[in-house]
Order: structure tokens, then C-alpha cells, then sequence
């Protein structure tokens, strides 16, 4: 498995950039910015809404090459396209600021702003080292972790976008919508009634926010902090997500164009993860089992719809339930190696180039470890 994710440029970037921005921090902001337990149960917090709680440093709290630093890294990880999504969803925060004012009112400059994203780095960012890059805040979840300066995963990544619908051109993510609403408009009656499985939308992901997607999982009755979209239990029933079989139409039941359709929907997610690894990414996804897509609530614009797409390895889901079907929440996940777990697994945090830790080597005196040959 580790094979797919190795990108060691883009992992050797992140590190030299990442101790590049620590060497200009003051003694409170690496004590914000850096948790050195790797292990820390926070480093599992991948929530893209509003939170009083928040891990890390702020961007508001860097000054401007730091910011570029920070901004750097991200570019470093995911495409140009999606590194432009994810400049957008932050300036959208701005336009927020017209339609919440009186929702928040005096708290709206604290509440809707691009620069309450939080940087918060989770182990040691050094040379052959494990450690995770998170930059999290609003509808803005970008999780990379690095493992042995080689392999390199970067999900959940999850990204947001409210509004939507406006008479605005700010629309980042257009496609990662839209390509769900083409392959539905595509389907045929008979191949929609099994696309289809409820006509009701959950309120969010149907997987949540676990760190690990289990072998089945329910939807939540409603969205955090936004009780006024609720679904009943039958829905809930309805909408769950089951590993070993999976919901929707499976790609074989599809057209070549329908096909091709599907594929460019998993394409724009699979645009979140480091390119260097991409192409390895996107033809796993094509030599390996059928795809299905699966359908829920409205069928149109402007009302509360959502889509998740399942391949052997990959979960997508997009859900655009609260209000009024004008506030989209989107995520990929790796149903083996969220948060690198699967890597970590096999390899446990040894670089198998030789077998064991260089950091060991260099620390450990030859009398305790003897030859160590590699």
C-alpha cells in the first residue's frame, strides 16, 4: 500500500519549509503553533465548523513572510487548481460578512474572517522524521502528514463553501458540485432509481467526523450548531453508509460518456491529494473495483441534495443540506490511511531503507546498538 503514497520531494519541501517557519517564531507562537506529541489526540480534529477550541496559531497572529511560509506549504501539497479553491472558500468568509451581520452581529469580525485559519504542527517537522501539517478553520481542512521524510497522506481533506447559490462569481467549488448534479442529470429513469437512495439528505457527512470510518456508519440527526435542518431515524437508516457494500449505481451499470463522467467526479477530489503522488492515485482508482454513486434528496439546485462517491479505497461525499441547500460541506477520505494510519501501521515510524530509525544511529552510542547494518 505505502507504494501509493511515497512523494518524498514534496515531503522533503514541506520539512525544510516547515523548519524554516519555526526558526522565526517567538517562544509563544512555537508554543502555539507546534504540539510535540505526535500522538496527541487533537491531531485527529479534522471539524471544519466554527470552534471556540481551536489548536494552534492563527494567521492573524503571524506577520507577513510568515503567512507567506505558511501559504507556501499549503501550495506545496495539492494542486494549483485546488490551492486556488482553497484561497477562495477563505475569502468567502468576506462575503459571509453581508449575509450574517445581523445572525452575529458584534461578534461578525471575530466570526468571519480569512485570516481565522490555525496552523498547528503535530510532532517533529525535521529530517526522516513523522509528523503531521494541519491548517484548519472555516470550511478549510488541509491534513497532511509526512511520514519518514518519504510517504505522504493527506486526508481527510475537506473543504466548504456557503453561499453557493448568489449573484456572485466567486464559486470555488463549482465543479466538485456540479460534476455530482451532470452525472445525475446523465442517468436514465431506471438507472436513477438506483442511483437514488433516499429522498432525504443528511444534514452533513454521513460518516461525520471519526477519525476512522468504521464498517458502517449513521448520519447525525442534525449539523452541529444548526438544529434547524433535522432528519428522523428512518432517514438516518436509509442514508448509512456501509463499507462491504456499498450504495448507488455501480460504474458497470453505466454508459462509457456516464462512465467517464464518474471518473471526472473522483478526479476533482483526488485534485486535493500531493500531485506527485496523483497519477498513481488516479489509476488505482482505475484498475481497481466498481465505483458507485449514490444519490439523496432534491434533485435540484437550491435545495437540500447529497452524493457520495465509493471506489475500493476512496470515500467521497458532498452534502448541501443546510440552509436551504446553499452551504456545501465536501470531503475525500482514504478508508485505509486517514491520517497516514495505514502507513504508520506498516511501517511504524521506521524509514525501511534500513531497517530502523537513522535518528537512532546518530544518537545512540555503537556500544548499546552494535553494527547496525543496513
Amino acid at each position: 500500500m505505502s507504494d501509493l503514497y511515497e512523494a518524498p520531494q514534496t515531503a522533503q519541501r514541506l520539512v525544510v519549509t516547515a523548519m524554516g517557519l519555526i526558526g522565526t517564531f517567538s517562544p509563544q507562537q512555537r508554543e502555539q503553533a507546534v504540539i510535540a506529541d505526535f500522538d496527541d489526540a487533537r491531531r485527529l480534529d479534522w471539524d471544519i465548523i466554527p470552534k471556540p477550541d481551536r489548536t494552534g496559531i492563527p494567521l492573524h497572529d503571524l506577520d507577513r513572510h510568515q503567512r507567506v511560509l505558511v501559504w507556501d506549504m499549503i501550495r506545496m501539497t495539492v494542486p494549483l487548481r485546488t490551492f486556488t479553491k482553497i484561497l477562495g472558500i477563505t475569502q468567502l468568509e468576506h462575503v459571509l460578512r453581508d449575509y450574517e451581520g445581523d445572525f452575529l452581529g458584534p461578534a461578525l469580525p471575530s466570526w468571519r474572517s480569512s485570516d481565522s485559519y490555525y496552523l498547528t504542527l503535530f510532532g517533529r517537522p525535521g529530517f526522516e522524521d513523522t509528523w503531521t501539517l494541519r491548517f484548519l478553520g472555516h470550511h478549510v481542512c488541509v491534513n497532511v502528514t509526512v511520514v519518514d521524510e518519504r510517504w505522504v497522506a493527506a486526508t481527510p481533506m475537506a473543504l466548504g463553501a456557503q453561499p453557493t447559490e448568489y449573484d456572485g462569481v466567486l464559486k470555488p467549488l463549482a465543479d466538485d458540485e456540479g460534476l455530482g448534479f451532470d452525472l445525475l442529470a446523465s442517468l436514465t429513469d431506471d438507472q436513477r432509481a438506483t442511483a437514488v437512495i433516499h429522498d432525504v439528505a443528511p444534514a452533513d457527512f454521513v460518516t461525520r467526523q471519526v477519525p476512522k470510518i468504521g464498517a458502517y456508519e449513521y448520519p447525525d440527526h442534525y449539523d452541529l450548531g444548526m438544529p434547524d435542518y433535522r432528519i428522523a431515524d428512518a432517514d438516518r437508516a436509509a442514508l448509512t453508509f456501509r463499507r462491504d457494500a456499498p450504495s448507488g449505481i455501480a460504474s458497470d451499470d453505466l454508459t462509457p460518456d456516464q462512465q467517464a463522467g464518474l471518473l471526472a467526479i473522483v478526479d476533482c477530489y483526488l485534485d486535493r491529494l500531493p500531485p506527485e503522488a496523483g497519477e498513481r492515485h488516479r489509476a488505482a482508482v482505475r484498475e481497481g473495483g466498481p465505483i458507485h454513486f449514490a444519490w439523496a434528496g432534491a434533485q435540484v439546485r437550491g435545495e437540500p441534495h447529497y452524493f457520495r462517491v465509493q471506489t475500493d479505497r476512496y470515500l467521497i461525499e458532498a452534502v448541501n443540506a443546510v440552509g436551504g441547500g446553499n452551504h456545501l460541506h465536501s470531503v475525500i477520505r482514504d478508508l485505509d490511511n486517514d491520517f497516514a494510519a495505514g502507513i504508520l501501521a506498516e511501517h511504524a515510524g521506521t524509514d525501511t531503507r534500513w531497517g530502523r530509525s537513522h535518528l537512532v544511529s546518530r544518537s545512540v552510542s555503537s556500544s548499546v546498538t552494535g553494527m547496525m547494518e543496513g
